[in-house]
Formats: C-alpha cells, structure tokens, sequence
C-alpha cells in the first residue's frame, strides 16, 4: 500500500469517526425530543395531572357511523325526576283563585268535580331574624356592700350577639358556601339589616371551630383502628408565612409548605393539615401497629411507610392504568408496544372484575390469580431500554403485589378514587380562598371539611350539626359525635 492509499484510509477513518460522533449526538438529541414530546403529552387522562391542567381539552369522540350525539337532558325511556311537594304540615298559607265567567264564551261556569291544580312557591319573609334582649337585674348586698348582677345563662353569655344558630348559620355558610368576610358582611348588611363587623364574624367562625374540637379529635382518635383508609394528599396555601420568609429569601431558607391530608374511613372522612409530605405523618395519623388496609397512589411516602412498618398497601390501579395509556400512546414504537401488551393484560383484569356476577366465587378468584400473573408478565417481560418504560418496570418488580391487595382482601378497593373525590373539596376551597394565615385557620378548615365530608359520607345536614354543636358548646354539655350512634 502506498503512502497515497494509506493517507486515504487515514482519512476515511477520520471520516467515519467524525460521522459516528454526529450519529451519536443526533441520536442523544432524538431521545431527548422525544422524551420532551412524550412529557408535553401528559394530561389528565394518562397521568396523575388534574383536569385542570389540560389547558385544551381533547375533541369528543364521534358518535359510530349511523348513531347520533345523545341531546342533553333527560333521555327516552328514563323515568321522570320531579321536586317532591311539600307536604300540608309544612304549607304555612293557602291562596285559592276561583272563576265565575268562562273566559272564552263569558257564560257562566259550574264547579267542577276535579282536584285543584296547585303551584306550591316558597317565599322570604320581610324580617328572618329575632332579636332577644336579655336583662340582668343588678342587687345590693347589705353584708358585702356591692352590687351584683343576675348572672347570664351560659349558652347566652357564650354566644354574645349571635345565639346557636345564628353562629352555626355563620359557620355554614364561611365554611359549606365559602363566603369570604366580606361577602359575609354584604348579606347581614343588604339582606338582614344588621351591619357586623369583620372581626366579629371571624370571632364567630373561631366559636364554631371550637364546637368542632371535640367531634374531630373523636375522629382522629378512631382512625388507628379502622380496617380501611383511602389517603391522599394536595398543597395547602398559607400567604402569611410566605409574606414573613419573603419572596427574596434563598429557597433553602423559606418556609415548608403545608399540607392537606385527606384520611377517608368506612364511616367518616379526616383532614389534617401539616407542614410535611412525608412518612411521619402516616405514623402520626395511623401509628407503627396500623394493622388496616391503606389505599393510596404509589408517591414514596406510602412506600415507606408500607416497608417501615409493614403496612399492607393497596396501591391505586387507576393511576397504573393512566401510566400505561401514557406508555401505549408513547412517540417511541418500542415503548409504545411494551405500553399496549401492558395495557391489554389490564384490560384483561377489569374484564375479569365487570365478570364477577357471572361466576362462583371459586372461579372468580382462580380468573383473578391468572389475570393478576398475566399483568406482572407484561410488566416485567420484555422492557424496553427508555427510562419511562425502566422505571414503571422497576416499580412493577419491588411493589407489584401492592396493586393487588384486594384480590386476596374482601372488601378492598383497587382504586384510590374514594380519597381523590373528597379531596376534590378542598382543592376547591384552596382556589377560591386563596388558602389560610395561621394556625386558627389551619384548624377552621381541618374541622369544617372533616364535618362536610363526613356528613356528606353519612346523609347527615352539614348546617344541623354545626347547630347542634355550637349549642352543646355554648351550652357546655356533651359535643354531638359524627359517628352513627349505636353498635
């Protein structure tokens, strides 16, 4: 080989090495858009992000070839839903209309033997309040020589202006209705007459969140020994300790943010709000000897606390099965593939579940064990090298089981969804009200949530037991319970 040929092959060489670098580089570069493109595609519906963060919804699909969109409102063949009428012990007046002239020909008209037609309307009265003056006589002791005052009943010198239920009614509707103080102040002023301040109305609020001290703490003390939890957990805002750290503050040096936990039991729901997201608070709440079912997403703190403490976990298969579709619709084929075989076997587990009338016992839980295997199959078999796909894989490998709890464990949930819907309140509440600004509010809004959550768990009227409350602490007697009565 000549000196040409050799510097040829010098240069060629240099040649190919310098195009395996850019096939490198390009390459790194395709991984990285796809994985920005394959982030940019998480919404609502293939992850755990709200709804509210999909700034623009997916198009409905269309209807199949030949059917129409359904209209809205009530649908042929569905029985017909009307307001039950009040009955006559709740009718406080009654207006007849008569007529003597037909209104067509002007003759004169008999009564007819028919019922009345009848149009019950539900009117406000001009004043819907009372005002009570209550007076204390004062008398003079002849051995002491002072004067002394007839002493108040304790339910009114408690209550001050506002009696029981005008301070239940205050609560219900700052809490229930999220009526700002200003909002607050506008209706006793515009619609009542009665001009109150702010300060005022907050002293009412904190009255009835005292009412529900001992009620929640019932509540709290019950929940280490309840069979099942659903837990879940969202930010709570508290504007007051921003403002003291600062916006200019290094990060490290501002304030933890707060926490809402929602603890959703067999016959009542729980709120605590913290400054932690972590594992402590499970063993504050639950304790080490948790011997219940939890339910919960797979975020760390309940892997944990499952590993810490040996709890047995029943992890969310809802929020699997939006991972998977984010997988199945991935933007790398290989992905995408591993994600359909994943999302096949689910499908496959709840067919297995939507079966269950239709099998004994016996078959129904030999069909489940096999779906259950054939789940783990594809989540394990054949991963491909992408990190989304690795990391699902991973958690499939250490924490499977944890998604199949309620296969072995009557009356478990495979879903987290009981937990995610009481705390859709709060979550709410937190946009509306722009969170709380210390530690009053922070245990208004533990105490008013645990009661509307658990009354809306129970049947029960929200404003009736903030009544019955406020009087019992007023009153100083035993405070309601939230739980039913009875064994």
């Amino acid at each position: 080989m000549g000196d040409a040929d050799r510097d040829l092959v010098v240069r060629l060489e240099a040649r190919i090495r310098a195009l395996e670098e850019l096939v490198a580089a390009q390459a790194k570069r395709i991984a990285d858009l796809e994985a920005r493109l394959a982030r940019s595609k998480r919404n609502s519906s293939n992850s755990s992000k709200p709804p509210s963060s999909d700034i623009v919804k997916p198009p409905k699909p269309a209807p199949p070839q030949g059917a129409s969109r359904r209209k809205t409102g009530g649908q042929p063949g569905h029985p017909r839903h009307e307001r039950s009428r009040f009955p006559p012990e709740q009718v406080d007046e009654v207006r007849t209309y008569k007529m003597k002239r037909c209104p067509k020909t002007g003759g004169r008209l008999r009564r007819a033997d028919l019922p009345p037609k009848t149009l019950q309307q539900i009117g406000l009265v001009e004043k819907p309040f009372i005002v009570t003056e209550h007076r204390a006589y004062a008398y003079w002791c002849e051995a002491c020589h002072a004067i002394h005052y007839a002493p108040f009943p304790q339910e009114v010198a408690a209550g001050g202006l506002l009696d029981a239920r005008a301070t239940g009614f205050v609560a219900f509707l700052k809490g229930a209705c999220r009526a700002s103080y200003s909002t607050l102040r506008t209706f006793f002023a515009d619609h009542l007459g009665v001009p109150i301040s702010r300060g005022q109305l907050a002293k009412t609020v904190a009255k009835a969140s005292d009412a529900l001290a001992a009620p929640y703490d019932e509540l709290a003390r019950r929940l280490p020994d309840e069979p099942r939890v659903n837990v879940d957990e969202t930010g709570h805002k508290d504007p007051e300790r921003i403002e003291k750290a600062g916006q200019s503050a290094p990060a490290r040096e501002r304030p933890l943010a707060w926490w809402t936990w929602a603890f959703r039991a067999g016959l009542f729901t729980l709120f605590k709000i913290v400054d932690s997201r972590g594992s402590n608070v499970l063993i504050e709440m639950l304790g080490r000897e948790f011997a219940g079912v939890l339910g919960s997403d797979c975020f760390p703190a309940y892997l944990k606390y499952m590993n810490a403490c040996s709890v047995l976990l029943q992890l969310c298969l809802a929020h699997l099965i939006r991972e998977v579709k984010f997988l199945a619709g991935h933007p790398d084929p290989v992905v995408r593939a591993y994600g359909a075989r994943f999302l096949d076997a689910l499908k496959d587990l709840f067919g297995v579940i939507h079966r269950r009338e239709e099998m004994t016992a016996r078959a129904f839980r030999r069909a489940l064990r096999a779906a259950k295997r054939a789940v783990l199959k594809a989540a394990t078999r054949r991963v491909p090298a992408h990190p989304d796909a690795r990391t699902l894989a991973k958690r499939m490998r250490e924490h499977g089981e944890a998604y199949f709890t309620f296969v072995t464990t009557p009356g478990v949930e495979p879903t987290n969804n009981v937990a995610e819907q009481v705390i859709r309140f709060v979550v709410i509440d937190r946009r509306i009200t722009q969170g709380t600004r210390g530690e009053r509010g922070r245990k208004w809004c533990e105490r008013i949530w645990t009661v509307i959550a658990t009354c809306a768990q129970r049947g029960r009227s929200v404003y009736r037991f903030l009544v019955e409350a406020v009087h019992a602490h007023f009153a100083g007697a035993r405070a309601p319970s939230l739980l039913p009565s009875g064994p």
